[in-house]
């Protein structure tokens, strides 16, 4: 047995000496991960057949991006207004969700209470925000959906910020906080 193992260990270090030379450089398996190609900053990179490195495929969808079909126009935003409605039924609803993520993208403006006194408006740092109970004012699910995905007026787009149930989620808080205004 000891000499089995004698054996062995013999082998296994004669085998590892034996690949290891000097005189020539090792064999790289995936050269250009050792040697990449340097690209300049701001550049364009592209490859030798043409295709540019930066630009995704034509046609491409981004993970966990999902397109919205209306479009950005007055006549988008009153298709919303009229058809848009909210894929969360009931139980899905979570206002207490709702109110964290207003407090956090929407209540420096339109106020915690959604009556249009957020703390921007009260330094006067922005102007025109009105509450969600003013009169002419017939806000749906789908044009909350509209104006957070878009933007409207000196409202920036809030797309980026909130995935698309986290929307939804504020849509609601922003529909119970005019029907508590109007109470």
């Amino acid at each position: 047995m000891k000499s089995l193992i004698k054996t062995l260990v013999l082998a296994v270090v004669l085998v590892s000496v034996s690949c290891k030379k000097d005189t020539a450089p090792n064999y790289q398996f995936m050269p250009n991960m050792y040697e990449s190609a340097g690209y300049e900053t701001y550049g364009e990179a592209a490859f030798p057949n043409g295709v540019e490195a930066q630009l995704p495929a034509e046609g491409t969808v981004a993970r966990g991006f999902i397109p919205f079909d209306i479009p950005n126009t007055t006549e988008g935003f009153m298709l919303a207004k009229e058809s848009l409605k909210s894929p969360l039924d009931a139980t899905q609803v979570d206002l207490v969700r709702g109110k964290e993520l207003y407090d956090i993208y929407c209540g420096i403006c339109h106020g915690n209470k959604g009556n249009g006194q957020g703390n921007l408006v009260k330094r006067e740092k922005i102007l025109g925000i009105p509450s969600y109970d003013d009169a002419g004012r017939a806000i749906t699910e789908g044009s909350t959906y509209h104006t957070i995905y878009y933007g409207k007026n000196a409202m920036g787009s809030y797309a980026n910020q909130l995935q698309e149930e986290e929307r939804w989620q504020v849509v609601a808080y922003v529909l119970k906080l005019k029907a508590d205004l109007e109470k």
